[in-house]
């Protein structure tokens, strides 16, 4: 069964991170909360826990998977970001947005896009997952926790009601907003074109000039 970490919204407690995070470098998929919705999260160099979360996704490797890093500067040591790219991002981080960037030497080939090298990025702006990051030390692999039927979870019983026996722990710091992050391309920049907005979600396009 999967383990229920209840976790203060604020002030979330140190020694129930330190157990998730254990369950991570271990080998674990999480469920975790973030400032769109439920995600499900592992470790960027675990192989055989990215294989569990896309199995659990149901989805193969073309789908683009999600790097959640603690700041921008994080970030940019996992994508190529240029000037124009950077000033962009700093203006939507930490945010409801994934960023679609050309993938570092740092990302594992297996988790970029096979056919474009690319890699999905974002800063969550969510003091739980931070907090979890921060007690990691590094990035988290993720995808956004929708079932194969196309149903996304918000609440941590229903989760482990439904995915008990495929993950090793879930994160509850009450409901999630249960609305997709907005999700850019920025690789057209790199040549000096102009973001592509794929999905418009619960990041704001004005803020942003797009």
């Amino acid at each position: 069964m999967s383990q229920l970490f209840t976790l203060h919204p604020q002030n979330p407690q140190v020694r129930l991170l330190k157990q998730a995070v254990q369950l991570l470098k271990g080998g674990g998929v999480l469920a975790v909360p973030t400032d769109s919705s439920y995600a499900l999260v592992c470790q960027i160099d675990d192989k055989a826990a990215a294989d569990r979360l896309r199995r659990i996704r149901q989805v193969d490797d073309k789908h683009h998977l999600t790097l959640l890093c603690r700041d921008l500067s994080e970030l940019s040591s996992y994508a190529r970001v240029d000037n124009r790219q950077y000033r962009l991002l700093k203006l939507a981080t930490p945010g409801p947005y994934t960023f679609i960037l050309e993938a570092s030497k740092e990302v594992p080939r297996r988790v970029s896009h096979p056919s474009r090298k690319t890699i999905g990025l974002r800063v969550p702006e969510h003091r739980v997952l931070q907090a979890l990051l921060e007690e990691l030390g590094g990035p988290l692999l993720a995808t956004t926790l929708i079932l194969p039927d196309g149903e996304a979870l918000n609440d941590a019983e229903d989760i482990r009601a439904r995915l008990e026996n495929e993950l090793a722990g879930i994160v509850d710091a009450g409901a999630c907003a249960l609305e997709p992050t907005t999700v850019i391309d920025l690789t057209p920049m790199g040549t000096g074109g102009e973001p592509d907005v794929l999905r418009e979600g619960r990041g704001a396009l004005a803020p942003l000039g797009l």
